[in-house]
């Protein structure tokens, strides 16, 4: 034999033996009780801040969406609910934003930063069902899902149930094995948390309170202490908010009513089809992928068989059994709901309703999860990540040139924002208080205007509180309507109506990117001055 041949072997020996035993370090740590949290951790802050990176880049040329620059403007004053939705979102915005710099990457930081403490949650989530190792393959499912990275990049309401809903499903498997009454306080607390974020979190209690129903072990539960004392604490926590609600007359849920509420069949029929597709395309990413890292054996043609009967000491199929059933409601249940009470379903409501898919089906005991399998998921993981950090400014580039002037994604809204401020400055000398427009238009120019002008909607019947139509012509405001937008006729009869004398101008806005033209868009101006 060469030498040639002989180094080559030897170098092989010490490259394969490397990546195994990297491969035991990453399972060793995530099996053991003390490093598993740190891996599961520090694992969420670099899928955050990869992610964060990508979407800075992706999003190069667009604005914020309008329900980021709507959670900021709520954050402007701490209320116990804004009009559309109770307030904790809002909240966190406000938190965050005092924090960081109102700028588009710190908005995308804040969504990604939402998705990591939901990946720890969920690890936490899954410690509760199944073993070391296998929730720490659910966290790296999870990351490659793509509501938590490409679908993740806009924070609201919904994004943020993705750290309330499975602290919920935690507190109910806490409550549901220790049947404590501190245990019943932690779960009312959970759900009043989650009802505080977006009332779409009903279906996932309704879906708790099945499973408790359905479960074997319902009786040793339901005789406890803990359902009852959560349902009191969730009582007692929802009570200002419940007050508030009485307050604006239950504005909320009109707004609910006038936004969803469907009569046409066709319409309902496939909205629902669209949902079912839309969230079974997004699961299929992760799934498939698991089961390859589950399957694939390296530097072998043979796969490895990751289906065996027999007990598994690695499930608590007691917790499972509630998982199988949460999960199960909260899939069916929505469409089942939008196609009997005639509703509109979006598929962003599916946003909080499927992270307990990956442990639903890792907590099969059937399944087996190998050593191998962690640093396959995980690798996966990886590279989707860093090659799309890789090509993202290709993409851009691609979207820029394809689709800049289509729809109002690249509209300059924020260009707009900076114009107008400086115009009300240099009238009035003072912070611009108000701005008037509709819901795309004036949250982005509150968002990216240095003043921060509270926004008012024309004719909107849900109020988010931040301001008033009176408190606006007493201290002045700035009315937009865009033109060539459909609700271009209704803007105008507003500020006919509550403008008559202001000063009126036309401005037009208009970016480039990457040396390429943006859409050239026109806005007609109100300026109404303050109030003598």
């Amino acid at each position: 034999m060469s030498t040639a041949s002989i180094s080559s072997a030897a170098a092989r020996g010490r490259r394969f033996p490397s990546i195994q035993r990297l491969t035991a370090w990453l399972a060793s740590r995530a099996s053991d009780p003390k490093a598993g949290l740190w891996l599961v951790t520090g694992f969420a802050v670099v899928h955050a801040v990869l992610w964060t990176l990508i979407l800075v880049n992706l999003k190069t040329g667009q604005d914020v969406h309008m329900d980021v620059a709507e959670a900021f403007a709520w954050g402007q004053k701490f209320l116990l609910g804004y009009g559309k939705h109770p307030p904790l979102s809002g909240w966190v915005a406000g938190v965050w934003f005092m924090l960081f710099p109102v700028t588009d990457w710190s908005s995308y930081a804040l969504a990604m930063a939402t998705l990591a403490c939901g990946l720890v949650i969920c690890w936490w989530l899954a410690r509760r069902v199944v073993d070391h190792r296998r929730a720490f393959f659910v966290v790296v499912m999870l990351a490659i899902y793509p509501i938590f990275n490409f679908k993740g990049f806009k924070y609201n309401p919904d994004l943020l149930q993705l750290v309330t809903l499975p602290l919920l499903v935690l507190a109910y498997l806490d409550a549901f094995e220790k049947r404590s009454i501190r245990s019943g306080v932690w779960l009312g607390l959970a759900g009043a948390l989650a009802l505080m974020t977006k009332y779409w979190a009903v279906t996932m209690i309704g879906a708790i309170g099945l499973a408790a129903l359905i479960h074997p072990a319902r009786l040793q539960f339901l005789r406890s202490p803990a359902p009852w004392v959560a349902i009191i604490t969730l009582v007692v926590a929802m009570l200002p908010h419940l007050m508030w609600l009485k307050q604006v007359n239950f504005v909320p849920f009109t707004y609910a009513g006038d936004t969803y509420t469907l009569t046409d069949r066709a319409t309902i029929n496939e909205l629902v089809v669209g949902y079912i597709g839309h969230n079974l395309a997004l699961l299929a990413l992760p799934a498939v992928l698991g089961a390859i890292a589950l399957m694939w054996r390296p530097w072998r043609l043979t796969p490895f068989p990751f289906l065996a009967r027999g007990a598994n000491s690695g499930v608590n199929t007691s917790q499972a059994l509630n998982v199988w059933i949460i999960q199960a409601v909260v899939a069916v249940g929505p469409p089942l709901g939008a196609l009997m009470l005639h509703f509109y379903i979006k598929t962003d409501w599916g946003i909080p309703l499927f992270f307990l898919t990956p442990l639903a089906l890792v907590a099969i005991p059937a399944v087996r999860v190998r050593k191998v399998a962690l640093m396959n998921l995980t690798t996966t993981w990886l590279v989707i990540s860093l090659v799309v950090l890789a090509i993202s400014p290709r993409i851009v580039a691609h979207e820029l040139s394809e689709k800049r002037t289509a729809g109002a994604t690249y509209r300059a809204r924020s260009e707009l924002a900076r114009e107008l401020t400086e115009a009300w400055q240099v009238r009035f000398r003072s912070r611009w208080p108000v701005v008037a427009a509709y819901t795309d238009t004036g949250q982005p120019v509150t968002f990216y205007s240095p003043d921060h002008p509270a926004p008012l909607t024309p004719d909107e019947p849900w109020s988010s509180g931040l301001t008033s139509l009176e408190e606006a012509k007493r201290s002045g405001f700035i009315g937009i309507c865009e033109t060539g937008d459909w609700k271009l006729e209704r803007c105008e009869a507003w500020m006919k109506t509550h403008a008559a004398n202001a000063e009126r101008m036309v401005m037009t806005t208009r970016r480039f990117f990457l040396g390429l033209p943006g859409p050239a868009t026109a806005w007609n101006i109100y300026i109404v001055p303050p109030a003598k």
